[in-house]
């Protein structure tokens, strides 16, 4: 009998999984649309013509630095209950990129929590916590990088500075809940066993809290919240470098302020769950912050395509590689579902 429920759960999972994923490429076909409606072509090709390899061939090495220092960031939050190291936190990483950007609803930070949870014989529930602890943190940090970048602009779209100074509120309640949560365990335990749940769904409900707050609880060492936010202020150094990098390879000009603004807004974009690969999605924000200053639609296109190009490239061969590494085997989704509480 837990078979069928289980077979039928997977069925259930499949169905939606299939809807999001139809959902996904219609969004992603009207995004294409409208940011390649009118693009002038022949640009296009003359700016392509120009790109330098060398540049591009450094901008892939940086952008595996920083998934490098990503997998060390991740790292300083998991040894905060067992001892992982910090290759196979990359291997990890890189198979969660791989699966973020071809599989929908983000199905990569469940199969890389999975992953290692195997390898370190840790709660896989924890490890998603941590996983996700780390991604609030970046988009907090996306966040106050996005005013950083604005401040230091002469002049910033009205919509823009708006949309920002939106986001950073969202993101100061998201980063007090962040480090709230776990001093008040008993309350959230308390309002769950009042909640009108069958007896077994509550029980599970209380074993998922008591794991997810383990994982935030990671950070509320000192030591480990300052190496981890200094972590994080590399990973965006890097990433700006990077950035600055791909633009000289198809000679454009892209400033510090502007690569900051860029990153911040496609890492915000991505953040939720959307499209596979982020087609639409990046091409989108790409034109629309760009073009305020003096890119063009066909340059800021080329730009991204570039970027996207790169990011595929360094994704796909460390994210293979790292599932011959893991032992990964066909059909690991399913059972990484399965394995959740």
């Amino acid at each position: 009998m837990m078979q069928n429920e289980a077979a039928q759960l997977n069925d259930k999972r499949g169905r939606v999984s299939h809807w999001s994923l139809a959902v996904s490429c219609i969004i992603a076909a009207i995004l294409l649309f409208i940011s390649f409606r009118g693009v002038a072509w022949p640009d296009m090709l003359a700016t392509i013509r120009r790109a330098r390899l060398d540049y591009l061939l450094l901008s892939f090495t940086m952008l595996s630095l920083s998934y490098v220092l990503r997998a060390w960031r991740w790292n300083v939050l998991l040894r905060a209950e067992a001892s992982v190291s910090v290759l196979k936190t990359f291997w990890a990483t890189m198979i969660g990129y791989l699966g973020n950007s071809f599989l929908p609803a983000r199905a990569g930070e469940i199969i890389r929590s999975v992953m290692i949870g195997r390898q370190a014989n840790l709660s896989t529930s924890y490890v998603l916590a941590t996983a996700l602890t780390e991604r609030l943190i970046d988009v907090i940090a996306l966040v106050f990088i996005s005013l950083v970048a604005l401040m230091s602009l002469p002049s910033v779209p009205g919509w823009l500075y708006t949309a920002v100074q939106v986001m950073a509120v969202a993101g100061a309640v998201g980063g007090v809940g962040l480090f709230i949560a776990p001093r008040i365990e008993d309350l959230l335990k308390r309002t769950i066993a009042q909640l009108p749940l069958p007896s077994h769904i509550a029980e599970r409900a209380t074993r998922l809290l008591e794991q997810f707050l383990l994982g935030m609880r990671a950070l509320h060492r000192p030591g480990r919240l300052f190496g981890f936010v200094g972590l994080t202020i590399v990973i965006w150094l890097v990433d700006s470098v990077m950035a600055i990098w791909i633009a000289q390879a198809l000679d454009l000009s892209l400033a510090f302020p502007h690569a900051l603004l860029l990153l911040a807004a496609l890492g915000l974009a991505s953040a939720a769950p959307s499209t596979p690969g982020y087609v639409g999605i990046y091409q989108f924000v790409a034109v629309t912050v760009l073009a305020p200053f003096g890119f063009a639609q066909s340059q800021a296109l080329v730009y991204i395509i570039a970027f996207q190009a790169i990011s595929y490239a360094v994704i796909i061969l460390w994210g293979l590689l790292g599932a011959w590494q893991l032992g990964l085997r066909g059909g690991f989704r399913s059972k990484a579902l399965a394995e959740l509480p």
